[in-house]
């Protein structure tokens, strides 16, 4: 097979050009103000309305964020008809009863990654919103970046050949008091940083047959750093070590037996990468901006509004069966290191 000469352009439709839609957020934390400046800045899309546990939080949200309508519940927030969508977005421990009251009242729901704590809940989800109808995803915004569907049509060209291996990891450092630290909320770095290289293992190497790891305990009660080497029945391996210590790459590297891809920043990020032939001998690059949250959860917003407008009930970014085998891969991880959040 002869090596790319050039790599494929983004398929990604302008973000501006999505269909505008009213939506509810439910729960004000950290995730859901990057969310709205990010679809407010590059989309059309219509931050309307918050719902929270009590008024207080509602309504102080809404100022902060000038949102027009603030409701003191989380029912009221998905019992209001002037809505399109809900965005879920808080603790994944909470995910499965949040995202249950929005299917139930038939809202169109996106949910925060993790879909849930394991692949039951997320399970139980995913059978809700296809019985009810609704559009329903989980908002691992990385796999709706354009450099992401650049990588997705080298794989489906089969430019990288066998995929022999997959190296990741994700690091970052926080202070004690963040949620993260908390075994209440189903804390520790595996369904937080660690959805992002477990999603993007199975998604290259499936759901694996095999997972031997090794976590280490924080003091707080929670699992502070781990890792992991997987492999599928041919024996191919990945590789995945997360921490809540510090900064680490963040990277990733795809073998594969006619080219490797390798990525210039964090992989799960806005940012370069490179597709370099399996001798050496030839390298393309994607060249981006780094980025972050503000510069790339437009991206998912503006996909679940198209994917709404035209009846869509899951989207091609976030496949719902991708969605379960992560949680597949996730439970097996938990099952090797001795992980519970129960």
């Amino acid at each position: 097979m002869t090596f790319l000469t050039t790599l494929p352009a983004p398929r990604t439709p302008d973000p501006m050009e999505a269909p505008a839609l009213r939506w509810g957020i439910l729960g004000g934390g950290w995730i859901a103000e990057r969310f709205i400046e990010s679809a407010r800045a590059h989309t059309g899309q219509v931050i309307a309305a918050v719902g929270s546990r009590t008024q207080a939080k509602a309504d102080a949200f809404a100022a902060a964020w000038g949102l027009p309508t603030a409701h003191g519940s989380y029912e009221g927030l998905v019992s209001d008809d002037s809505l399109d969508v809900i965005y879920v977005a808080t603790p994944h421990n909470m995910h499965l009863s949040h995202v249950r009251l929005a299917l139930e009242a038939g809202r169109h729901v996106l949910v925060e990654k993790p879909m849930g704590l394991d692949h039951a809940e997320a399970a139980e989800m995913v059978a809700l919103a296809r019985d009810r109808g609704v559009f329903f995803a989980e908002a691992l915004w990385t796999y709706f970046l354009p450099k992401f569907d650049v990588i997705q049509q080298i794989l489906d060209a089969g430019t990288l050949g066998d995929i022999k291996s997959v190296h990741t990891d994700y690091g970052e450092f926080f202070t004690r008091d963040h949620r993260i630290f908390d075994p209440a909320l189903a804390g520790g770095p595996l369904l937080d940083l660690g959805t992002y290289p477990v999603s993007f293992l199975t998604k290259l190497m499936g759901v694996p047959d095999r997972v031997v790891g090794l976590a280490q305990q924080d003091d707080s009660g929670v699992h502070g750093q781990l890792s992991v080497i997987m492999a599928d029945a041919a024996g191919n391996q990945g590789t995945m070590s997360t921490t809540l210590y510090g900064l680490t790459p963040t990277n990733a590297a795809v073998v594969g037996t006619r080219a490797t891809l390798r990525f210039g920043t964090e992989f799960n990020l806005p940012g370069p990468f490179q597709l370099i032939s399996a001798d050496g001998s030839a390298c393309l690059t994607w060249d981006e901006p780094a980025g972050r949250h503000f510069e790339g959860l437009c991206f998912e917003a503006a996909e679940v509004a198209r994917c709404i407008g035209e009846g869509r009930t899951e989207t091609p970014c976030r496949p719902l069966g991708a969605t379960l085998d992560t949680m597949k891969t996730l439970d097996l991880v938990r099952g090797a290191t001795g992980i519970s959040f129960r």
